[in-house]
């Protein structure tokens, strides 16, 4: 701020005492109290606490029980927001949803923003009564607030102190006041949009490195749902993916309660899944009353947005941020910031996705090159190392080594079994595997024997294929894939024991699968990290079920056991 010119300064404090001149006695001895009023309404930046402090300066002044400034919409149709001193959190909660200025006195004024002076407002014809634990309200002064020189809101105050009724002096230091809370709001307001554009670029900076890291992907998709929760002010932030049947699939949210689980699905015939996945976002004031939101989630929140998350012409998926039931409409600043974030999020998952699609083309190239090492080599090998143990076989005459020898070669001849199986597994495509629960889990024991240089053993107790549903099963596998995973990386394991129990049941009695995997390995340290259990639980309890881990099936309980169950 550039410093103010001394002559501005003289000019300013003659024009204030030419002011002063002609005014009565009673309003010059108030002039202190409104000018510390004024003082005290432009200290801060911050808008909500802004308008709390006039609030209470206003009732202050005018020696008012009650004070409220309505913040009018962008539009300038209903009230976006109310603050209100004098009222009782209590009483608060009791009226429930704050006026919304569509009707009523408050309406009005929101219409024709003049000043309005009333002895008694239930008397006025605008007027629209008190909704129930309203506390009684008779006398009533209402002033504009103007912002830049458009209209930000009217500042309200009901019942004198003393049973009056409101006079000229309280209307003029009222519009005085008025002015100077317009000035403070604007600041306000700007430092307010430059900390929210700031909050919102943080998140953007956060949702592409966590993409980008190389790390599990569920994670990335939750700290997707989590910035946009935590930016947008809603009550959840939740990520949807194309579903395989059509439609849209929640695969990642952050809530403060589990309202919404994870794989609900929103079937292609949702008017909202139609504009999302063709590209086009969803703006709605209240979820529970709009007819195109179709869901059983929906009497749960009011305003929410609901975004694509497109880039290079495809959409990947949504990004919806809902509100609570009676909470505030998402003004158009944050629609625009919140659209751009969810096309910078695309953007990322794209680059997160070639990323993954080189990786697995390495992965792949690498495993081919391990097949044809194994099978041009090592297979050669030990198919040579076969036959000239034959060879000694033949040639000698004592009994004992024949028969050593003809151990060896039938050793030789599994082990070379087992190789081409391993060939096999490593040369199968992701695709290929067939869609039976229990084949889907003996390729990942395949899968998962190659780095660990040995076969985990495994049972099957009950019917898993005809029993467990498809998402339970796609999320057991998940689960096990994790839990081999972590017994390769960190257990450095010799033996792995895999139980898939379909005949279990919750506490609460609902028929489940259990998924257990124990080790012989070196355990969980204390304070190492806890990602992978956190995402198995998260797993489990999503679908209703729990996870945990315990003693290993290693000496004097060595090694770890994880167990995953959730109802079938």
């Amino acid at each position: 701020m550039s410093e103010q010119d001394p002559k501005d300064s003289i000019e300013a404090a003659t024009r204030a005492t030419r002011s002063l001149q002609g005014l009565s006695t009673e309003l010059t001895a108030r002039v202190p109290q409104l000018l510390e009023a004024m003082r005290s309404v432009g200290t801060g930046l911050e808008l909500h606490s802004t308008l709390d402090r006039i609030c209470e300066t206003a009732a202050e002044l005018a020696h008012s029980r009650y004070a409220a400034i309505g913040v009018v919409d962008e539009a300038g149709e209903r009230l976006s927001d109310f603050v209100t001193y004098g009222v009782p959190d209590e009483v608060a909660h009791e009226i429930g949803r704050r006026p919304d200025g569509h009707r009523g006195l408050l309406g009005a004024l929101i219409h024709d923003p003049v000043p309005v002076r009333l002895a008694d407002l239930t008397a006025d014809p605008r007027f629209a009564g008190f909704p129930p634990g309203h506390p009684p309200m008779r006398t009533f002064l209402g002033v504009p607030i103007r912002v830049q020189g458009e209209i930000f809101g009217n500042l309200y105050l009901a019942e004198k102190d003393d049973g009056g009724e409101f006079n000229d002096y309280d209307l003029h230091m009222l519009r005085v006041l008025a002015t100077e809370a317009g000035i403070a709001i604007g600041n306000a307001r700007l430092y307010e949009a430059a900390r929210q554009r700031e909050r919102w670029i943080d998140g953007s900076v956060a949702v592409t490195t966590a993409l980008l890291s190389g790390g599990d992907a569920d994670d990335a998709l939750a700290v997707v749902a989590e910035q946009a929760r935590h930016l947008a002010a809603s009550a959840a932030g939740i990520v949807l993916l194309p579903a395989e049947g059509g439609g849209l699939e929640t695969v990642a949210v952050s809530a403060d309660d589990s309202c919404v689980p994870l794989g609900v699905i929103i079937g292609p015939d949702s008017p909202v899944v139609v504009k999302l996945l063709g590209g086009e976002a969803v703006f709605i004031d209240d979820s529970a009353t709009d007819p195109r939101v179709v869901t059983k989630l929906a009497h749960h929140f009011g305003p929410s947005m609901l975004l694509p998350l497109h880039s290079g012409g495809r959409v990947l998926g949504a990004l919806a941020t809902p509100r609570a039931r009676g909470g505030r409409p998402f003004t158009e600043t944050e629609r625009t910031l919140a659209t751009q974030f969810a096309s910078q999020a695309a953007l990322a998952l794209m680059m997160a996705e070639a990323q993954r699609d080189r990786e697995r083309l390495a992965v792949y190239e690498d495993r081919d090159r391990i097949a044809r090492d194994l099978h041009d080599l090592v297979i050669q090998r030990l198919f040579a190392t076969g036959m000239m143990l034959e060879s000694a076989q033949r040639r000698s005459v004592v009994p004992e080594v024949q028969t050593g020898v003809g151990r060896a070669v039938d050793e030789l001849d599994v082990t070379i079994q087992e190789i081409r199986t391993a060939i096999f597994a490593l040369q199968q495509e992701p695709a290929e595997a067939p869609s039976g629960l229990r084949t889907r889990v003996l390729r990942e024991i395949n899968m998962a024997a190659v780095p660990l240089g040995f076969k985990p053993s495994h049972r099957f107790l009950g019917p898993v294929d005809s029993l467990v549903g498809e998402l339970t099963g796609k999320n057991l596998i998940a689960a096990l894939r994790e839990a081999l995973s972590n017994a390769f990386r960190h257990a450095e394991a010799s033996s792995i024991d895999v139980v898939v129990d379909a005949t279990v049941a919750l506490p609460d009695g609902r028929d489940a699968v259990r998924l257990s995997v124990a080790d012989d390995g070196a355990g969980i340290p204390e304070g190492g990290r806890r990602s992978g259990l956190r995402n198995l639980a998260r797993r489990a309890e999503s679908l209703g079920g729990a996870s945990w881990f315990g003693p290993g099936t290693g000496e004097d309980g060595g090694g770890t056991t994880v167990v995953w169950e959730a109802p079938i």
